[in-house]
């Protein structure tokens, strides 16, 4: 049995590493730090932060959400957004990820919105397919740049 809940200050250390993992590039001081943020409402996203657990009461998913006023292929100035979404191996396949999606659904149907929006690297084929599992379909690529001034 999988249960979805909101984050709360007690799941600081069990959302750092799922977190981590999610987000390997970053250190494990700047993923505290913006968890810190965000229990102390200093954080401009996530806006809320849900995660999985199993019987055993062990965090093994998460999904990190926003509110977006614009998103690729949607038409709303008010989208809900899939910032981050992950599921720990050892707990994948087993409708983790569904019952995470679920919830986030209906938090964003909480917050007024039509659209649910999400992204993943274009050359992660595993998250492209759990996406269009989940009724997601897929909008297009993006490569993004950036130049210093």
């Amino acid at each position: 049995m999988i249960a979805v809940r909101r984050a709360d200050r007690g799941d600081r250390d069990a959302w750092l590493e799922l977190r981590a993992a999610l987000w390997p590039e970053g250190s494990l001081d700047e993923h505290a730090g913006e968890i810190d943020a965000y229990f102390t409402a200093r954080a401009r996203a996530p806006f809320e932060v849900l995660l999985a657990f199993d019987a055993s009461q062990r965090a093994v998913g998460l999904a990190e959400l926003s509110i977006r006023w614009c998103a690729e292929g949607c038409s709303t100035d008010h989208v809900a957004y899939l910032e981050g979404w992950y599921v720990a191996p050892e707990a994948r396949r087993q409708g983790v990820g569904r019952v995470l999606v679920a919830a986030a659904e209906e938090w964003a149907r909480a917050q007024g919105c039509s659209e649910f929006a999400s992204d993943a690297d274009p050359d992660n084929a595993p998250s492209a397919a759990a996406h269009q599992a989940l009724g997601f379909e897929e909008v297009g690529l993006v490569r993004c740049f950036r130049k210093a001034l």
